[in-house]
């Protein structure tokens, strides 16, 4: 075990976001653990951080939703952040003007430059987070599963999320052509043939992090307090890319494009591609569909999803992901809060945690700092 994080958040800087009209706190801890009453202002913080990222956050809110009410209508966050290649400045704000509605149209600056979107700042802080709108992941829409997925797949490969994004743009530029009987064929060939180019690159980068996650629940099989599973992606062009070069896939999802023009104006939308894939779980020990254990479990089996995610990126990018945790240990008994916290320390980089009471992370020892949240205000209630 290292004696301090190769990755981690040494100052967080909020201004005029959510409840926080200024924010400044400085921790060397590598878990941090937030506790306070439920609307003091916990989560605020843990999605400031996951603002430092590429996307919109751990709450996928709008910009203007993350402005402090009575504020002069923008936000900043900025953080000095620990990298096995030095020290960094990251930041980012929004003005109140403009809001894209992909992540992006929001100013970020990196070691005080700015730079042309919220892609770059991948390069620097990896990312993963559970929240409590996560604990009914494997029973709700394929949609929520396919963003876990993806969102795993980016703290791999720092370009994916961009590629889905890309894809996304274009397949709506697509869907409202076809709204036009008279649409120009060309201009519609030319953007289902950019569809195929990022649906297989997608589908490729989407193989290529769950084969990566396969191998880390293997090694944590028999030594983790926390359920391993089973997991497969179940998609049209996920499996042609196991079965053919990515150009014959390619091919292939244009001639599917064109044929399925008249369906997919009837329908009012693109009914085949990428975008319809799902996460297919399975508890590895009962052999039951996660979606189908219960509440408990699937908690648990998130939480050991998540340690595998953290162990295969540590393996595959050098340096494991900075780890945002929402109220994780709610639901969890004493020994299991105990096997938590010592995966977290063991894993390296830096993990935040939010929690009602402060017994709940009891053991951090000299690994952690608990601060007191109430009211938009932050204080330490012990020594780290």
């Amino acid at each position: 075990m290292t004696d301090s994080p190769t990755l981690a958040i040494s100052r967080l800087t909020l201004t005029e976001f959510r409840n926080y009209g200024g924010l400044r706190l400085e921790t060397a801890a590598r878990l941090v653990a937030l506790t306070g009453a439920n609307g003091a202002g916990k989560t605020n913080v843990l999605e400031a951080i996951s603002l430092l990222g590429p996307g919109r956050g751990l709450r996928g809110a709008s910009f203007e939703d993350l402005a402090r009410q009575g504020g002069p209508g923008g936000w900043a966050v900025a953080a000095a952040v620990e990298t096995p290649s030095g020290p960094v400045s990251l930041g980012t704000a929004w003005n109140g003007q403009s809001d894209t509605g992909d992540g992006g149209g929001r100013l970020v600056v990196i070691d005080g430059e700015a730079q042309k979107g919220p892609g770059a700042l991948g390069d620097y802080l990896r990312l993963l987070w559970l929240t409590p709108a996560q604990d009914r992941l494997f029973a709700g829409p394929a949609s929520d599963r396919r963003r876990f997925l993806d969102r795993m797949v980016a703290a791999f490969d720092p370009e994916h999320g961009a590629r889905v994004l890309a894809f996304e743009k274009v397949m709506r530029e697509r869907n409202l052509l076809l709204e036009d009987h008279r649409a120009d064929a060309a201009w519609l060939t030319s953007l289902e043939a950019r569809m195929a180019e990022a649906a297989v690159a997608i589908s490729a980068a989407r193989h290529v992090g769950l084969e990566a996650l396969r191998t880390h629940i293997g090694e944590g099989r028999g030594v983790s307090s926390f359920p391993w599973a089973e997991v497969a992606i179940e998609g049209e062009i996920e499996s042609l890319v196991t079965q053919r070069p990515a150009v014959q896939v390619e091919d292939e999802y244009r001639k599917i494009l064109r044929d399925s023009r008249g369906l997919d104006r009837a329908a009012g939308r693109t009914l085949r591609g990428p975008h319809r894939s799902d996460l297919d779980v399975v508890h590895g020990t009962k052999r039951m569909p996660a979606g189908q254990c219960s509440t408990g479990e699937q908690k648990a089996l998130l939480i050991g999803l998540m340690l595998a995610q953290a162990r295969a990126v540590k393996g595959a990018a050098g340096v494991s992901p900075i780890l945002l945790l929402d109220e994780v240990a709610a639901h969890l008994d004493r020994a299991r809060r105990g096997s938590l916290l010592e995966a977290l320390a063991a894993l390296g980089s830096q993990s935040w945690m939010t929690g009602t009471d402060a017994q709940l992370f009891e053991g951090m020892g000299h690994h952690g700092a608990i601060f007191h949240v109430e009211d938009g205000r932050v204080c330490q209630a012990m020594d780290e």
